[in-house]
């Protein structure tokens, strides 16, 4: 496959999400999951930690945003949160992105739970991302083409987001890698914890799901792209009630 210039291979978005893999499906399983036989331990190194999604395509200029406001952010945060996250993991023709699989949810859960530490991280950066974005484009995160709000986003990863006033307490990075993991966390992750609505983020990297046990037989069909996946938490085991 080559890019519309037909100059180098073009990585498509499926590929570069794929990549997440069950690195990030197994992010938030209990361990014991991959310590139950060997076998399991294949599928959890099929594949790598994702790359930067900032600049993955969309369908569209804008995208969609959640109304109201989440349990430990305000309406106007959350906007800016959902347009972050819509960003980072898009709806395409590809398959549900972040906001459809239940991302923010997860977020907002994780902020009330183990995350709690992190609410007000998600306060200050997300005021500070507006700011940038009214300081460098014109206008608000949330009214930015999504063009804009990729470069955006692309100077808050590499923590270029500076400027007097802006308002990161410390580097943008660090919010910028916050945000993305979690967004991984909510997206792969065991739908238990809130996110991966409907086993959408298995379904678009195509994740065999969790297993206790692999055969000779189910491997080779895992190289081969040919297992049979299983849609069900890891909580849905009895070992683990």
């Amino acid at each position: 496959m080559t890019d519309s210039n037909g100059d180098r291979p073009a990585i498509s978005r499926r590929d570069l999400l794929r990549t997440a893999g069950a690195a990030g499906a197994a992010a938030l399983i209990p361990d014991a999951v991959g310590a139950v036989t060997e076998e399991t331990s294949a599928i959890a190194s099929h594949t790598a930690a994702p790359k930067r999604l900032a600049g993955s395509p969309a369908p569209s200029d804008t995208g969609p945003l959640l109304a109201g406001p989440l349990t430990n952010l305000t309406a106007s945060e959350t906007e800016i949160l959902s347009a972050m996250v819509d960003r980072l993991i898009p709806t395409d023709e590809l398959g549900p992105g972040a906001l459809d699989a239940g991302v923010l949810q997860y977020i907002d859960r994780a902020l009330s739970e183990a995350e709690s530490d992190s609410a007000e991280a998600y306060r200050s950066g997300l005021a500070a991302l507006d700011t940038y974005s009214r300081y460098t484009r014109g206008g608000p995160f949330i009214d930015l083409s999504t063009m804009d709000q990729d470069s955006v986003l692309i100077d808050v990863q590499i923590g270029a987001a500076t400027g007097a006033g802006v308002g990161f307490v410390g580097s943008s990075g660090s919010f910028f890698n916050m945000v993305r993991s979690h967004t991984w966390q909510g997206m792969f992750g065991d739908p238990k914890y809130g996110g991966n609505t409907d086993f959408a983020g298995w379904d678009l990297i195509d994740y065999p799901g969790v297993r206790l046990r692999m055969s000779p037989e189910d491997q080779k069909l895992l190289e081969v792209d040919r297992l049979d996946a299983v849609r069900r938490s890891a909580y849905d085991f009895s070992i683990f009630e």
